[in-house]
């Protein structure tokens, strides 16, 4: 049945006549999605509001369907059950088919969903004509859940609307905005937030009216109850608490005080002259992985340097008199007076210099304490200038090398030139090979239950003989953390021992109750070296000898260096220097002291001469395979591992020398060619 209306371009085809068309770009439809169109299809009385986009078929009298497959989909789905006859009319708009593609590419590309409220306002005009929900989501082809969210937004100002259709605002903040009625509160809560904590969830704990604890960081950061009750904050407290505390009522009014002390402390910084300074709710991820710039030693007066001397004395006889069990019951408040005012004294002798301060930045935010927390010296990428991966120092030393090196001489042959520069590993470098040897510590740890029941003693009796101590989520007092290594190195996905713990982690996620209430009753039912398994895992994640910039942690890495010796790891089956990971982040003068290290200065003659690029891949070529590491991830030797190669050296230097001292090496007319490159 094809009926051709001669004044249109409309045709009506029989449904059992239409085929999909091979030429139709989009080729899958989801089951839901056909339900759905047939629900709305079923309730506009089996009408199509848009009609079918059709070319004549292969076969006299068939057609395919260029445009509108869902809805052909979903009227087969109608024959199928029942509902609507095999040949049933459908409406068509004929094209040629040599548009076929084109205009199914136009029809699935440049559709938009509706918006929102836009929804919201259309099933709004259904619901007030007496439609259930029920009944709108059998009209529009969608679910019930789907049709009560849109319904909810009826709970938001206006205002906020218009907002999300300016896009001005999130359809997650706006979602955020139904947990209340009050358009007034609304309105002020969206106000008073500040730009850089106003997600969904910082709109849903002021909406709620979540009363503050007294206790909590917050109020401590604004400076307490009375600080917030200054501002107009309305308090409930507790007249059976000794303490005095209570809660604030006004969770907005919390933020913005909040926000407000974070702007102040923010604009005291930006008065140091740094080139960007941001508020933050957490220091970004990103922030490990930026350049930084650090403050440089400032020499103290002579009065400070006096103070600073008795203070340090004044301390260490303190120490002594505790020790002895001589000391009175004022020796310890004295003791952290003075490491307070030397924690001062240390701080004064630093300060960045103005370059640094020009190109670098800070962020401002509230740690985990109610503190302000300011990181400064921050460089962001795209400020990081192009000096040569951090080699300004040796720039003309390097022109010089360049300059040679066209002219045909070798880095041996060069006349004399200025002092080579020395070499400092990064500080940002040094926390991520001290990461690197963290993890494979951790790894080998995780697997010597002996050493690991060690180093778990050796941390009680510390704690018990020591002024350490105090846990309130245990009777025994030892205290495990883990420090997260993944925020300290680049690529975290590639290391090893990141990787071996994860899948311990994994094994046992499996054995272990997931309830901490079950755990201990879990633990006294495991044999002994199920739990010795077990305490390794935990001391291994445990396990800190990262050195920060600012926290070189140099008591600790002497221990963990002692565990790697008990544990005999070999690093190089965990980390390996690459262009990647260490020499492109280094200064040549840092690279021409590796190759040195690894296989002999002569090799090392020409790595000042080589552009950047070519001596880090020099550098990881030589070194390759030999077993050298940067200094920060290597395993110290033990006194008796010492002791032996002092006594190999010796035998050597005892025997005949292997070669004739007449012997000279064969470079066919090249001085050291592989170094000049």
């Amino acid at each position: 049945m094809t009926d051709t209306n001669t004044g249109t371009e409309t045709i009506i085809v029989a449904l059992n006549k239409l085929d999909r068309d091979p030429l139709n770009v989009r080729k899958t439809y989801s089951k839901e999605g056909i339900h759905e169109m047939a629900a709305t299809i079923r309730a506009d009385g089996y009408r199509i509001l848009q009609n079918l986009v059709v070319r004549k078929g292969d076969k006299r009298g068939r057609f395919y369907v260029t445009a509108g497959g869902r809805r052909h989909a979903a009227l087969d789905l109608l024959a199928e059950l029942g509902e609507i006859a095999k040949d049933f009319g459908v409406e068509c708009k004929e094209r040629s088919g040599e548009d076929a593609t084109e205009i199914s590419l136009i029809e699935n590309m440049q559709r938009q969903a509706m918006h929102p409220v836009d929804e919201y306002d259309a099933f709004r005009v259904m619901a007030d004509a007496g439609k259930s929900v029920e009944d709108i989501a059998a009209r529009f082809g969608t679910t019930e859940t789907m049709v009560r969210k849109r319904m909810a937004l009826g709970r938001v100002s206006p205002i906020l609307l218009d907002l999300h259709r300016k896009e001005e605002i999130s359809f997650q903040q706006l979602s955020a905005f139904t947990v209340s009625d009050d358009h007034e509160r609304q309105v002020e809560v969206w106000n008073s937030l500040p730009s850089w904590n106003c997600d969904h969830r910082a709109i849903r704990a002021a909406l709620q009216g979540e009363a503050v604890k007294a206790t909590d960081k917050r109020m401590k950061f604004i400076g307490g109850l009375d600080a917030y009750e200054a501002a107009g904050g309305v308090v409930k407290r507790d007249l059976f608490d000794d303490q005095n505390g209570g809660y604030a009522l006004d969770v907005a009014l919390v933020e913005k005080l909040v926000a407000d002390r974070l702007e102040a402390e923010a604009e005291t910084v930006r008065g140091e002259g740094w080139k960007w300074v941001e508020v933050v709710p957490v220091i970004p991820n990103d922030a490990h992985r930026m350049h930084r710039v650090y403050p440089t030693d400032v020499p103290l007066t002579d009065e400070e340097q006096a103070e600073e001397e008795r203070l340090e004395a004044e301390h260490d006889e303190l120490v002594a008199q505790i020790e002895a069990g001589e000391a009175d019951d004022e020796a310890e408040s004295r003791i952290e007076t003075i490491q307070a005012r030397l924690a001062v004294l240390s701080i004064a002798q630093e300060a960045y210099t103005p370059e640094d301060i020009a190109k670098a930045g800070c962020y401002v935010t509230m740690d985990y304490y109610g503190n302000v927390e300011i990181e400064r010296g921050l460089v962001r990428p795209d400020e990081v200038e192009d000096e040569g991966e951090g080699e300004d120092d040796d720039e003309s030393a390097e022109g010089d090398a360049n300059e040679a090196e066209e002219s045909g001489t070798t880095a041996a042959q060069q006349p004399e030139q200025r002092p080579e520069p020395t070499f400092k590993m990064p500080a940002l470098l040094v926390q991520e090979l001290t990461a690197q040897k963290t993890a494979a510590i951790r790894a080998e740890l995780a697997h010597n239950p002996d050493v690991a029941l060690a180093a778990v003693v050796h941390a009680m009796l510390v704690n018990i003989f020591g002024s350490y101590g105090g846990n309130d989520y245990t009777s025994l007092e030892v205290t495990a953390k883990s420090e997260r290594l993944e925020t300290s190195i680049a690529d975290p996905g590639a290391c090893m021992g990141i990787f071996a713990l994860d899948e311990l982690k994994e094994n046992y996620g499996h054995t272990i109750p997931g309830k901490p209430s079950d755990l201990l009753e879990w633990c006294l039912e495991q044999p002994t070296s199920t739990l010795l398994d077990l305490l390794a895992y935990a001391a291994a994640k445990s396990v800190n000898a990262v050195q920060h910039p600012h926290y070189e942690r140099k008591s600790q890495r002497a221990h963990a260096e002692r565990l790697a010796q008990a544990l005999k790891i070999d690093m190089t089956q965990w980390y390996a220097p690459t262009g990647e990971n260490y020499f492109g982040r280094i200064s040549k003068a840092g690279i021409k002291q590796a190759v040195t290290e690894a296989v002999g200065e002569d090799f090392a003659l020409g790595v000042p001469g080589m552009e950047k690029a070519k001596a880090v891949e020099y550098a990881e070529r030589k070194i390759i395979g030999t077993g050298w590491l940067p200094a920060p991830v290597r395993i110290a030797l033990t006194e008796e591992q010492e002791r032996q190669r002092m006594a190999d050296a010796s035998d050597e230097d005892d025997g005949v020398c292997p070669f004739d001292l007449d012997d000279q090496p064969v470079t066919n007319g090249e001085t050291f060619p592989e170094a000049a490159e």
